[in-house]
């Protein structure tokens, strides 16, 4: 006779010690079933964040802010978006955490721990602006596939690491070297451990910038465990693909690094423009490196409303990737006029500017939208409108716009 098989007493106590409450009948549980509550935990308290933010994908997470929910100058944890491509790393163990620096183009392939990168390394802390190569992916039609960011994917903190540039001069390596690639501890979603996730990497030059870290702090202190604890790396200014989350090995590549994610459509956008809903080889793809250019209205929250008379205070943050913002600018007739904002400068290259006007020229109660346009250091400004279509739905750097009724 076939006897049913049960959860083990061992189990049976983590179970309840997630659920913070003994399982009434536990025993009973069978071998293999989860129980509904573990099965969807809440990602808002599993990730410490706010409940205004929005979830768009649970395998893998995938969880954007609103607009105003980015009002600080410095990104805390619990606004900020988390872009997954696999599942998040388990039972991590910090104090013997490594970092394997190998490759064609390496001298010699060395091993570090965390520790030793803490103590052998200065450090450094930039505030730098990562946002999701998909940002505003929602508004591109024909629709693309992927997640549907709207405009929250981004975020502006201050990491704290060593230089990536100190360690590769640590190791050495050689005058072929063109690419870097990660590699990292997260888990395909098949499980197949012979698969990663992502495995993505940028060009020596910038692996060799001052700013581009492994990161083992943000804001402080450690890194959250969604966010690439223990050891990540952080590339400002580029797609956040780019800034690997718990990174434990990176190769020095005599070519273009060729990981998951980094071939075929992957980040990458048309080399040339192209009509909506266009095939396009992959061989005519070109790899997403500096972002562009954008801005997003942080205050106040869109559909506000006014008295007849009083004055719009609005304030908001400008990037443009590689290079600084140079001005800002505001439309209340939707881009048939413009008017300056104030902009501040970075506070170090790669992190967001923050901007803001007081708006007191609306000319009677009704419907208005403020629209707001950047432009960067070398002239380009945001389009008003989705700028060219792309098969993935990447680069989206419209004119971010709230509603504001006048009454």
């Amino acid at each position: 006779m076939n006897r049913r098989r049960f959860i083990s007493q061992t189990s049976l106590s983590s179970l309840a010690t997630i659920l913070g409450m003994e399982i009434a009948f536990g025993h009973k549980i069978p071998l293999g079933y989860t129980p509904l509550a573990v099965q969807d935990p809440d990602p808002f308290k599993l990730f410490n964040k706010d409940t205004g933010m929005t979830v768009l994908n649970n395998k893998p997470w995938n969880i954007e802010a609103k607009a105003h929910l980015l009002d600080d100058k410095v990104t805390p944890n619990k606004y900020m978006f988390i872009r997954n491509n696999g599942l998040i790393p388990e039972n991590i163990d910090a104090k013997n955490w490594t970092l394997i620096i190998d490759g064609e183009s390496v001298s010699k392939s060395k091993t570090y721990t965390l520790s030793e990168l803490k103590s052998k390394f200065q450090q450094y802390t930039y505030q730098l602006t990562l946002e999701c190569g998909g940002n505003g992916r929602s508004e591109f039609n024909p629709p693309a596939k992927g997640n549907q960011w709207t405009v929250g994917a981004v975020s502006c903190a201050n990491w704290t690491g060593v230089r990536l540039r100190d360690v590769l001069d640590d190791v050495g390596i050689q005058s072929n070297a063109v690419y870097i690639g990660y590699h990292a501890a997260d888990i395909h979603l098949s499980r197949n451990p012979e698969k990663e996730p992502i495995s993505r990497g940028v060009p020596i030059a910038k692996a060799m910038q001052d700013e581009t870290l492994l990161a083992f702090q943000m804001n402080g202190k450690d890194i959250p465990l969604a966010h690439g604890y223990p050891l990540r790396l952080v590339c400002g200014g580029w797609p956040a693909s780019t800034s690997g989350k718990w990174v434990n090995r990176i190769s020095i590549r005599d070519k273009v690094h060729d990981g998951a994610k980094m071939t075929g459509t992957s980040y990458r956008v048309p080399c040339e423009p192209v009509a909506p809903g266009e095939k396009v080889a992959d061989e005519d793809m070109c790899i997403i490196e500096s972002m562009p250019v954008k801005s997003l209205i942080t205050y106040p929250k869109s559909g506000a409303i006014i008295k007849s008379g009083q004055t719009l205070n609005i304030r908001g943050h400008a990037w443009a990737g590689e290079l600084e913002v140079q001005s800002v600018e505001y439309s209340i007739d939707f881009g048939s006029t413009w008017k300056p904002c104030s902009l501040q400068r970075p506070v170090n290259r790669l992190a967001w500017q923050h901007f803001s006007a007081a708006i007191n020229n609306f000319p009677k109660k009704g419907y208005y939208e403020v629209w707001a346009r950047a432009k960067d250091a070398n002239g380009a400004s945001q389009p008003m409108l989705l700028p060219g279509w792309n098969p993935k739905g990447y680069l989206n750097n419209a004119c971010h716009r709230i509603a504001i009724k006048v009454s």
